[in-house]
């Protein structure tokens, strides 16, 4: 089975995420102004980001969010 687009978008988002979230735990890791939405695109492969949505960026982060916190 191979992973669509869609997926691997999902993927590459959802460990952006996390990532950046434990970056903004030790400010010294991270460049000063970089928001949440410039470090998913930073992560995102060139030939996915055609596919990538706000909508799809914050669906993603609601549900990561709501996961961490239940798994807290």
């Amino acid at each position: 089975m191979t992973l669509t687009d869609r997926e691997r978008l999902l993927i590459v988002i959802s460990n952006a995420i996390s990532v950046y979230s434990v970056y903004t735990k030790d400010p010294q890791t991270m460049p000063k102004n970089l928001t949440l939405i410039d470090f998913v695109l930073k992560c995102t492969p060139d030939e996915l980001k055609k596919n990538i949505t706000m909508d799809m960026i914050d669906e993603v982060f609601e549900y990561v969010s709501k996961t961490q916190t239940q798994l807290s």
